[in-house]
């Protein structure tokens, strides 16, 4: 079964608060973690991946997803092809 994304481009203001972005700009939307806002945030997700706590595998794979979409949008490099290798590697 293919995972798709639940991320979304933010196009609002830039000096909005943390607690005011919509879910939909996170690489894990349940817990609100890793905000994929532009090209940096998305290079700070995938450094970080490994250290979110609590999440499933099923959420790891959703949030590698949106990484995956962000980083195409955002034009940053994304080497892993899996969530896996963004623990493991």
């Amino acid at each position: 079964m293919e995972i798709q994304p639940t991320w979304h481009p933010y196009d609002g203001s830039t000096g909005v608060s943390r607690a005011a972005l919509p879910d939909s700009v996170f690489a894990f939307p349940n817990e609100r973690a890793e905000p994929l806002t532009d090209g940096a945030h998305v290079r700070s997700a995938i450094a970080r991946f490994a250290q979110v706590a609590h999440v499933t595998d099923g959420e790891r794979e959703v949030a590698f997803e949106n990484i995956r979409a962000a980083a195409d949008h955002y034009g940053v490099s994304l080497h892993a092809t899996s969530w896996h290798d963004l623990i493991h590697g």
